[in-house]
């Protein structure tokens, strides 16, 4: 192996199996990177620097390297001395190759808990189309080359960072799509560590000089990659903090078109389509404004070349397909992108689940509350594995506990921050909450309930149990069902029904029911803390028929159980 005397290598490869390897000792906090593409041999060259702190509570003397599987390590050295290490492979689907060309460095010397060192690396090697993660499980070749469409080539280059390809160093241990959501929660362990790291990266582009003029891009900065004929270029990117952005870079022979509210960066074959997706951000930038004020930026959208690849954001970048449009689809995409550019916040959970919250109110807008409430509805498998108990009994024990006010995992900051932010607009009024909304400043936000304090100030409601039940901790879900439905006639001639609601999840909220009787149906609210019960009664002008809990704007554990049938008296 480079970099290792045989003696060494001999001696490491007997003693690995004897003790486990923490693999998640070291924070990066730290790259400045010099990364050269050649996209005619779709080859990745990386030269750089790195600092590691060991945050671990013991000393360690074993540092961990890991990159894709499809580069190799080269060499990594620290105070101008090469160091000893074991290149091996090491199966994870943290990468779209489903493994991973792990380092095990024998460090200068053993550093203490807090101790950070400093290392030189180079490594190399080809980024290809390459789903073979996708594949493992059985899913056919055409729909795993649409999630997992990373690649170097001459005519489209794009590649996104960890949970797709490790293109820069991480240290994680290992994750498979086969068990669960194992890879979400390995890459949320990440990136919680990485929160406050910097990276720095100057991309070479390297390609043809006579071909078509390419633009590098990233979402950490962008810029124009040559004038036809002039030599290579470089961009300079700054992923920071690395606890939002997901490292990614595209060089493709881009037109633009800087018109209406974004950036758009379309390939020549769609030159036709890009005025449906200007007029769609047009469409859309009026829900954002009425929310959040005027754009402070505008966020730059980049086409990919196959019509069936999966979209994709980090930042204020977004990747998709600019092909036959859907004006309702672009419009539900495009209102993400426009979302971050008005609002900004270092929460995730705030900045990202306000993103998909006005997803699903354009969805809304569109086609009604039950259509977004569908909408959302998809996202919700997102995050319930794993908010089910780890064992019969165990309900406030989720599987894996992610509080939304400290997660990383997209799951839940996302799509089930999506929810919170859609009950806070039902329990709050739509009114209050834009209010608050643009009173909040992202350099304000220091305290866990900054935003409680400004949805409280401007509702006049204590919603200080929701926050703890869905923000501060992480109980898991609420279950509801109808425990009994009756109802008697007035004498004058209407019907009072009685409702009681249990909750047998651990977690509170304000749910809605709809009491269906002949002629129509009435919908109220109720709140149901967790591990209770409440009871009210509607009046309603026809024979009542069922009573139905949960419209689906709740998340909730289990959907199955929230239909009952009221019998006449």
């Amino acid at each position: 192996m480079q970099g290792t005397s045989l003696r060494a290598l001999i001696f490491l490869i007997l003693v690995l199996p004897a003790f486990a390897i923490d693999r998640e000792a070291f924070t990066f906090t730290k790259y400045e990177l010099d990364a050269r593409i050649e996209r005619d041999q779709q080859r990745l060259g990386v030269r750089g620097r790195l600092t590691l702190r060991n945050d671990s509570n013991t000393p360690q003397k074993i540092a961990i390297l890991q990159i894709s599987s499809s580069l190799d390590w080269r060499s990594i050295r620290a105070d101008d001395k090469q160091l000893q290490f074991v290149s091996q492979p090491y199966t994870s689907d943290v990468d779209h190759t489903g493994s991973l060309s792990e380092a095990v460095v024998t460090l200068p010397r053993e550093l203490k808990p807090k101790e950070s060192i400093d290392l030189e690396i180079g490594y190399e090697g080809t980024i290809g189309l390459d789903a073979s993660r996708l594949m493992r499980l059985g899913t056919p070749a055409a729909k795993a080359k649409n999630s997992d469409w990373d690649q170097i080539s001459a005519a489209f280059t794009g590649v996104r960072g960890v949970g797709y390809v490790a293109w820069y160093p991480i240290a994680i241990d290992a994750a498979s799509l086969s068990q669960g959501g194992s890879v979400f929660e390995a890459v949320a362990r990440w990136k919680a560590r990485e929160a406050n790291a910097n990276m720095k990266v100057a991309l070479h582009e390297q390609g043809d000089s006579s071909a078509a003029s390419p633009e590098i891009l990233c979402n950490g900065t962008s810029g124009l990659a040559r004038e036809s004929g002039s030599a290579p270029s470089t961009v300079d990117c700054n992923y920071a903090p690395l606890g939002i952005y997901v490292p990614s870079f595209v060089v493709a022979a881009y037109s633009s078109l800087r018109q209406g509210p974004a950036n758009f960066y379309f390939l020549p074959q769609h030159k036709e389509e890009i005025e449906e997706y200007v007029a769609a951000a047009e469409q859309v930038l009026p829900l954002v404004i009425d929310w959040f004020g005027e754009p402070k930026d505008r966020p730059s959208v980049l086409d990919l070349p196959d019509a069936g690849a999966a979209p994709f954001e980090s930042g204020n970048v977004m990747l998709m397909p600019i092909t036959n449009p859907d004006r309702k689809v672009a419009r539900i995409t495009l209102v993400h992108g426009l979302t971050h550019a008005a609002f900004t916040s270092p929460r995730p959970w705030v900045g990202e689940g306000l993103a998909h919250f006005m997803q699903a109110l354009e969805r809304e807008q569109l086609d009604g509350r039950k259509a977004a409430l569908d909408y959302m509805g998809l996202h919700r498998a997102a995050f319930l594995t794993s908010e089910q108990p780890t064992a019969p009994g165990k309900l406030n024990e989720p599987a894996s506990s992610q509080p939304l006010i400290t997660t990383f995992d997209e799951s839940h900051y996302r799509s089930k921050a999506m929810y919170v932010w859609w009950m806070l607009r039902d329990m709050a009024g739509e009114t209050a909450l834009k209010k608050a909304l643009q009173r909040y400043r992202a350099e304000d936000d220091k305290d866990p309930k900054y935003v409680e304090g400004l949805v409280t100030a401007e509702s006049k409601k204590d919603l200080s149990w929701f926050f703890e039940d869905w923000v501060y901790q992480d109980k898991g879900l609420p279950d509801f069902r109808i425990e009994s439905a009756y109802s008697r006639k007035t004498e004058k001639g209407s019907y009072l029904v009685t409702v009681t609601v249990v909750n047998t999840g651990p977690v509170g909220a304000e749910v809605p029911f709809t009491v269906s009787f002949n002629g129509g149906e009435i919908v109220q609210r109720l709140e149901v803390r967790g591990s209770s019960k409440a009871t009210t009664r509607v009046e309603v002008p026809g024979l009542p028929q069922q009573v139905v809990v949960n419209d689906g704007s709740v998340a909730e554990s289990d959907l199955t159980n929230n239909t009952f049938t009221i019998t006449s008296q």
